[in-house]
């Protein structure tokens, strides 16, 4: 079953899909899942193939719009900030707790991509997350350092400059998360597999949804740069904790990221990997995510 909600975030609305199992009229208190999916993605797309699968083996599953994208409210659009993804969550398990039918004191996390770094550094927290999953993790705030030709303190820089512009013109600027057609990348001589796969995901009919613009707000690009989603995570992350893994290792860092994280969670409990499948083959290749669900449902049986 799928419900329509909106999950109250202070002065806006985040737009949700809460995917039940079949009969939870007559089940006892559900245990529950609230998801953080990848960034630049709406809750139609990779959230819905995890969340389904969750609702389908028994647990139900709450995935939302992030503040500022998609159809949740929230100015200026396209904007993120690492920290409202954080706060996001949590709002979410506000909204999940007093749905009848769902048991308050079972909700876990499951965060997939840049999700997952989002959700490990919100149950670092928020101890209302009694379990933590993640799928081909990644830290953010490692990754766009790494993106950064010139490097990190470089390209601060240059967003001072760019955003003292942008303050005298009164014109935001947007960049592409990824090139919008396999031919921009090819022009720009971006013709690996990870980037290949993820256009072919997320910008054409395969993976593809009109809510989602692949632009980003330019001005929250140093928010990026300064977000560690680790951080603190071995003192205060008690919580078990679930990695899933693809074990084609590409340029995305999500391997790397996802091992990192391993050693550094104190309560470590199923760490899994997928071979042969990559990072974005994670998003919605039927088999592998068959194999991730599976495993995490068994994770949340026992740890919730």
């Amino acid at each position: 079953m799928l419900q329509h909600i909106t999950i109250p975030r202070g002065p806006i609305e985040l737009a949700a899909d809460l995917h039940l199992p079949d009969g939870v009229e007559e089940a006892a208190p559900l245990h529950a899942v609230v998801l953080s999916t990848p960034g630049s993605s709406v809750k139609e797309q990779i959230g819905a193939q995890y969340a389904s699968r969750l609702a389908a083996r028994g647990i139900a599953a709450l995935v939302f719009d992030p503040a500022h994208q998609g159809q949740s409210g929230g100015e200026p659009r396209d904007l993120e900030d690492p920290y409202r993804r954080g706060e996001d969550i949590s709002y979410a398990i506000d909204a999940l707790s007093v749905v009848p039918g769902i048991d308050p004191d079972r909700i876990g996390v499951l965060g997939i991509c840049a999700g997952g770094g989002y959700a490990v550094h919100t149950a670092r927290t928020d101890h209302r997350i009694k379990a933590v999953g993640t799928v081909v993790p990644g830290n953010m705030g490692t990754s766009f350092r790494g993106f950064q030709p010139d490097g990190p303190v470089s390209a601060l820089d240059a967003m001072a400059d760019a955003r003292i512009e942008e303050t005298r013109t009164g014109e935001p600027a947007r960049v592409n998360w990824l090139p919008d057609t396999l031919e921009d990348a090819a022009a720009a001589g971006l013709t690996d597999i990870d980037t290949t796969q993820a256009i072919t995901f997320y910008r054409t009919e395969r993976g593809r949804s009109r809510h989602s613009t692949n632009r980003r707000l330019a001005r929250g690009d140093s928010l990026l740069l300064g977000y560690d989603a680790y951080h603190l995570v071995d003192p205060l992350m008690t919580q078990p904790l679930q990695v899933i893994l693809a074990g084609r290792i590409g340029n995305t860092g999500s391997y790397e990221s996802g091992m990192h994280l391993w050693k550094l969670a104190p309560n470590p409990v199923d760490l899994m990997v997928i071979e042969g499948a990559g990072h974005y083959e994670m998003y919605d290749e039927p088999q592998h995510v068959d194999a991730a669900v599976d495993r995490l449902a068994d994770f949340y049986s026992d740890h919730l």
